[in-house]
């Protein structure tokens, strides 16, 4: 969706989602060590994410947009394809 499409709530969500999801890459310690966050920080963060898509959810269901769609490449192949079928022909007893 195009983000001039997007309510301002909708563009908030959103930046809010990328930002928390940089700040979690960026505090992510080389494999092996611990990281840098409390478990009660872990446990917030994940409640965060999961308020946003909540929220997301619910205004992309008032603007009446299916909740199961996903992003897709404009070249990848279509996951169903059309079959066309003959007509039966008449038979004559």
């Amino acid at each position: 969706m195009n983000d001039d499409n997007l309510s301002k709530e909708q563009r908030i969500l959103r930046v809010l989602r990328k930002v928390l999801g940089n700040i979690v890459k960026d505090a992510m310690p080389a494999h092996g060590t611990p990281h840098p966050f409390q478990q009660s920080t872990v446990d917030s963060i994940r409640d965060l994410f999961g308020l946003i898509a909540e929220r997301e959810r619910e205004l992309a269901q008032i603007a009446g947009l299916a909740d199961n769609e996903k992003p897709y490449f404009t070249d990848e192949p279509p996951a169903s394809k059309l079959v066309s079928m003959p007509k039966p022909s008449k038979k004559l007893n």
